[in-house]
């Protein structure tokens, strides 16, 4: 049976090692500051921005919820970003997807000021993960990175696939297990809905990222036995008992191949909001010239 990797006390570890850092910031330039900018109606959203808060709250960090109507025009919404790009009390911006279908999500991401960039989506802090110098890491292939760091999973020449290449999760986790670091050096596949013989693939991986958004897609018998298996995929699934939440593998029958495995909730998900703090302090210590250690 797999040994399963507990992202909720990885996260909260995290969140106490930020305390010197936020305390440093705070001494010399106030308490850092994130502002969060609502735009839909979807409850999981809303569900997760007041956890962002909540977060925020725990550890020290000044956060600003800003809620706008789903039908107003694209021009409140990047009215409300250039305020916000503004503000010299605010460190990092974040733009809770999804958007209204009448908004550009690429040009919102270009709008928001780079160095205030906190989810790293901005093109500037995407070369800059690329070339091996980040900014900022995306909050959830950094919370990846961590995982596997602190769980002490060999990523040096190991054979990682990627189930999934979106600009969120897929491509920038497939360039940091490539890149020379502590938890780099491996050998990178990176698999999609166009991929030929997707369990040849998978089973060959001593590292499964899964994160195509596709519910319990990759079972037991697609898993290499004794690999690592990160679950980025949340679904929420009704039942004849009222509603499950399900990932992107199949859990019971994952669980007997792999050797350590994310569940799903408690694996991925409470790493991203601890990443996204961890960026905060780091865009607030920068903005402040503070140097700063951060875990």
């Amino acid at each position: 049976m797999a040994t399963i990797i507990d992202g909720e006390a990885t996260a909260q570890q995290i969140r106490a090692e930020l305390g010197a850092a936020i305390e440093a910031v705070t001494s010399a330039a106030g308490a850092p500051h994130l502002t969060t900018i609502l735009m839909n109606d979807n409850p999981a959203s809303h569900t997760y921005v007041s956890m962002k808060h909540a977060d925020c709250a725990e550890v020290g960090i000044e956060s600003t919820d800003v809620r706008l109507d789903p039908d107003d025009p694209a021009s409140v919404l990047f009215e409300e970003i250039e305020a916000q790009n503004a503000d010299p009390d605010v460190d990092g911006i974040l733009v809770q997807m999804p958007l209204p279908g009448h908004i550009d999500a690429d040009r919102v991401l270009r709008a928001v000021e780079p160095a205030k960039d906190v989810d790293g989506f901005h093109p500037e802090n995407v070369g800059l993960l690329v070339t091996g110098a980040p900014r900022f890491k995306p909050a959830t292939p950094h919370g990846i990175e961590q995982l596997l760091l602190r769980s002490d999973i060999e990523t040096e020449a190991a054979d990682a696939v990627v189930v999934g290449r979106s600009n969120i999760v897929g491509k920038p986790m497939a360039n940091l297990l490539l890149q020379k670091s502590p938890a780099g050096n491996a050998t990178v596949t990176v698999c999609h809905s166009r991929t030929a013989d997707l369990a040849g693939k998978t089973t060959a991986a001593d590292i499964l990222v899964a994160a195509a958004g596709v519910p319990e897609m990759i079972d037991g018998s697609m898993i290499k036995p004794g690999a690592t298996v990160i679950d980025v995929g949340i679904t929420r699934r009704e039942t004849d008992a009222g509603s499950e939440l399900v990932g992107d593998v199949d859990f019971a029958s994952a669980a007997e191949v792999a050797g350590a495995i994310t569940p799903v909730p408690g694996g991925v998900g409470p790493m991203t909001r601890a990443m996204l703090l961890w960026n905060t302090v780091k865009a607030a210590a920068a903005a402040a010239e503070v140097e700063v250690s951060l875990p």
